[in-house]
């Protein structure tokens, strides 16, 4: 290896040096508030790294990374949203009985494995990226060990995670066995030799796709999502449905692009079918759900399927229009699941809608963010939200992809029912329940978010103006 070459690495090696450091000083002496500390400077660290990197891009490291525009934004997102999940879980994770310094150390794991899918070029690193990611998820989705939801969420998502990996194995293995090659780019050459109709290449690629699916949680792979977004700590539902969504569609646009899978016919009709089915399928059951946790996880399941129509667009600006909604997607729901970690405590989940009966007379700038992330994640003008909507709309519209823009359009309509059922609580009489103290890293970390998403919203030129200066495929 080069100098360049450890010089594109940075970020990659200070969040796997992180850990190291953490697990030393606890061996020493366990001290929360320093291993917090310690964590939320090495994120920082790692991304400021990435523009110290950005003159040498774009390059290439043999045979398994590939350092540009579009995975240095990508990167740029998942540390960011790894940041603003570490901010949010400092209350929520110092109350909870025994170890708690571990948290960071698991976090820091899970963010090195969704890091290596934005880089990733090759299926040894696919595979290595996304297993470090899962089998850290499942120990954050059990971490609260004293309660049982969360042990058995941890277990199900151990259980269909395993299964998922295994899915996505095989189909690595047959289309290395088609193919000769585990290179994305090799792939592409070997498919003018090969028959990409083959047996052995549809049944490799069909069981990426399943694997994929259930990692992205995607109809019919979604069951288990509402159950693990439910039973997990709130930070770790929203790590999942930021970090660990957006490292997987990461990897999943660049391979998909690579390979022109918008062009064939079997994969163009199968992606479709997908994604009309989670959007209709997540809106619809979040209509009936009365525990937000659980309501955000079919969210999530439609906005999947909202960004899967860019899969299908074939085009650079289809590409640049995923990295904006999904900027947007991640602040909004990072924000939602913010609130409920600061307003929930080792003994009480805040977690049902009635708990945020009249939230704005007690803790109204709360309810201001909550209140913005919800209709952003509706698609209100004015806020991310919206922006990216249209942007992917109009990208779809201009592929011709009216079916799919339609649906979404519909599937926007129903999410409102479900957004605005529980911005209503937040305004309505007051409970006599009380709420807990909140912290200044909390406040100031919403208000970020708030800021955010009201300035994405209002102003979103200059961020587009970067990712299409930036970003190409």
């Amino acid at each position: 290896m080069t100098e360049r070459d450890f010089l594109c690495l940075t970020p990659f090696l200070i969040i796997a040096i992180a850990p190291v450091v953490i697990m030393i000083v606890i061996s020493i002496l366990r001290n929360y508030r320093v291993v917090y500390g310690f964590s939320v400077l090495s994120l920082l660290a790692a991304f400021g790294s990435i523009f110290f990197i950005l003159p040498s891009v774009p390059h290439t490291i043999e045979p398994l990374f590939i350092i540009d525009g579009y995975s240095m934004f990508f990167l740029g997102i998942i540390i960011i949203s790894a940041l603003l999940v570490t901010l949010l879980s400092y209350d929520y994770i110092k109350q909870l009985d025994g170890v708690k310094e571990e948290y960071y150390i698991i976090i820091f794991t899970s963010t090195l494995g969704a890091s290596l899918l934005a880089v990733a070029n090759h299926f040894v690193l696919f595979f290595l990226g996304i297993e470090t990611l899962s089998i850290s998820l499942y120990i954050l989705i059990a971490f609260q060990r004293s309660k049982s939801n969360s042990i058995e969420a941890g277990i199900k998502y151990l259980i269909l995670a395993s299964v998922s990996s295994a899915f996505l194995l095989f189909g690595m293995a047959l289309t290395y066995t088609a193919f000769g090659t585990m290179q994305f780019g090799a792939i592409v050459a070997a498919l003018v030799i090969h028959d990409p109709l083959s047996t052995l290449v549809l049944s490799g690629f069909g069981m990426m796709m399943v694997g994929i699916g259930f990692k992205l949680a995607l109809v019919p792979f979604h069951m288990w999502t509402p159950d693990v977004y439910q039973g997990a700590p709130a930070p770790v539902s929203a790590y999942i449905a930021t970090v660990s969504k957006g490292a997987v569609m990461a990897i999943l646009i660049r391979f998909f692009f690579i390979l022109r899978g918008f062009n064939n016919h079997y994969l163009f009709f199968a992606i479709s079918g997908i994604a009309i089915l989670s959007m209709f399928v997540g809106n619809i059951l979040a209509i009936r759900q009365k525990n937000i946790k659980r309501l955000l996880g079919y969210s999530s399941i439609a906005n999947m399927g909202y960004l899967t129509i860019i899969l299908l667009t074939g085009s650079n600006k289809g590409v640049q229009a995923s990295i904006f909604y999904l900027i947007s997607y991640f602040f909004t729901t990072i924000g939602a699941f913010g609130v409920i970690s600061l307003l929930s405590t080792c003994e009480f989940e805040a977690e049902k809608i009635e708990d945020f009966k009249g939230l704005f007379w007690k803790r109204p700038w709360i309810a201001i963010v909550f209140t913005l992330s919800l209709l952003s994640l509706a698609g209100i003008p004015l806020t991310a939200g919206f922006i990216a909507k249209f942007y992917v709309i109009l990208e779809g519209m201009k592929a011709g992809l009216m079916v799919l823009i339609i649906s979404m359009i519909i599937n926007s309509v129903i999410g409102l029912y479900y957004y605005l059922r529980i911005i209503t609580t937040l305004f309505s009489t007051a409970s006599e329940a009380k709420l807990p103290e909140l912290s200044l890293i909390g406040n100031i970390t919403l208000a970020l978010i708030g800021i955010s998403i009201l300035v994405l919203g209002i102003y979103p030129g200059w961020l587009i103006d970067i990712i299409v200066r930036f970003v190409t495929l």
